[in-house]
């Protein structure tokens, strides 16, 4: 059986991160649970986010066999990727790390921006991860992207103005501050599908980094030598498989219809039938 690599999000936004693991290691099978009842995780406590994710990544060990696991959100990777890595003995991936080490090796200059949520910005989790490596990152909390994603405005005029204004007021605050930032970093897994925006709205020359593609190098440096000759096996009738590809189970604690609807714009390809689990209190 081809190894598997567990993803968790407390949505379906890291559906963005599987999407980048699949094409860099289509030799793996892959697992995707999003806590959609229990989300936002912004709004709670480091302790209940720590004690949700674990038990996703339980599930995903216990119930799917994961080899791996990505933690394909930004708030458990900020919040609890400690907590993960003591409930499960597999080796367990954030997303935070990856994308403030392709930070480092495309800038110039050393100094980052950093656009995510609330509660990604709130942590200084990226803040923390650049300083390790010698960057100076300024963050920026942009709270309507993410809705403007999952009403489907993702090339629309009014999210383009709103990425400018974002964008514009961490420039001006950056200069105010005396930095010459070259980078800037997609802290959430929902922005890689403005990426044509937030490119068309940034100074020309400025590195762009999605975590998501960040990670999912990551990924294929850290699991790659135990995947990358794995050979492809055929599905099973409940996998999102259609035609050829990585065979793909997902997951939702609510919400299933919304996942299957929304999914595909995340995933690029239709999501299939998303399973309903009950991962507890």
């Amino acid at each position: 059986m081809n190894p598997t690599i567990g993803v968790f999000d407390s949505g379906f936004g890291g559906l963005t991160v599987l999407r980048a693991l699949m094409e860099r290691l289509p030799g793996a099978q892959y697992a995707f649970i999003g806590d959609t009842a229990r989300l936002p995780y912004g709004s709670k406590s480091r302790r209940t986010i720590a004690r949700y994710a674990a038990q996703s990544a339980r599930f995903l060990v216990e119930e799917q066999n994961a080899d791996f696991l990505v933690i394909a959100c930004n708030t458990a990777s900020a919040l609890a990727l400690d907590a993960i890595q003591e409930a499960v003995s597999q080796p367990v991936l954030g997303v935070i790390e990856p994308g403030a080490e392709a930070a480092h090796a495309a800038s110039r200059t050393g100094d980052v921006l950093v656009i995510a949520t609330d509660a990604t910005v709130h942590s200084h989790a990226y803040a923390a991860a650049c300083s390790a490596k010698g960057l100076r990152a300024m963050e920026k909390a942009c709270p309507l992207l993410v809705p403007l994603v999952e009403e489907g405005w993702t090339g629309h005029p009014v999210t383009a103005e709103v990425i400018r204004i974002y964008l514009d007021e961490l420039k001006t605050e950056a200069a105010r501050q005396g930095m010459r930032p070259d980078t800037l970093v997609l802290g959430c897994t929902h922005y890689p599908l403005l990426r044509p925006l937030i490119e068309a709205a940034v100074p020309a020359g400025m590195n762009v980094i999605d975590s998501a593609e960040a990670a999912a190098e990551a990924a294929m440096r850290q699991f790659g030598r135990q995947l990358a000759a794995a050979p492809l096996e055929s599905g099973s009738d409940s996998s999102s498989r259609p035609g050829s590809g990585p065979v793909v189970r997902c997951f939702a604690t609510d919400s299933v219809e919304k996942f299957e609807r929304l999914g595909s714009r995340f995933l690029g390809r239709p999501v299939g039938a998303v399973e309903l689990v009950d991962l507890g209190g």
